[in-house]
């Protein structure tokens, strides 16, 4: 009986890694494009991290710019993850569309990081500004029907 638990319990973590894998907005499994998922929270700046300072949690590989960020992001990985797997959130909430984001371009509203894609004079975080509420709660939706 307890082993066929553990084998459950295992099954489903490795589910939900590869759950993780396949819809996060993932390079080589790097996140954010290896910025520092801690530093937007704490400086308020995109701060790319250092692959020797890395950490793996559930499928996705983050890397810090600081010791202090790496373990304060060990210490509760899901408060720092962006929202929407790292995807662009305006995309999110507007079409329910995974898209590429600039790692520079992001909010953190209520304790949680939000990124945007800006290349080619459209930086999307200007039009999340203009309905974030209205685009957060579609965001919010879309990316539950995706992701679960």
């Amino acid at each position: 009986m307890v082993l066929t638990s553990l084998i459950t319990i295992n099954s489903l973590a490795q589910d939900a890694t590869a759950t993780r894998k396949k819809h996060f907005n993932l390079d080589g499994g790097i996140a954010i494009d290896g910025y520092d998922p801690v530093a937007y929270f704490k400086s308020n700046k995109a701060v790319k991290g250092n692959k020797s300072m890395s950490v793996f949690y559930e499928g996705v590989v983050y890397y810090f710019s600081s010791n202090e960020n790496k373990e304060a992001f060990k210490k509760n990985p899901a408060g720092y993850e962006p929202q929407y797997g790292g995807w662009c959130a305006y995309a999110m909430g507007k079409e329910g569309d995974k898209v590429s984001i600039d790692p520079e371009t992001f909010k953190v509203l209520n304790g949680k990081l939000y990124l945007f894609y800006n290349k080619l004079f459209n930086n999307t975080l200007k039009s999340w500004n203009k309905d974030e509420p209205g685009l957060k709660t579609k965001a919010d939706g879309n990316w539950q029907k995706l992701f679960h």
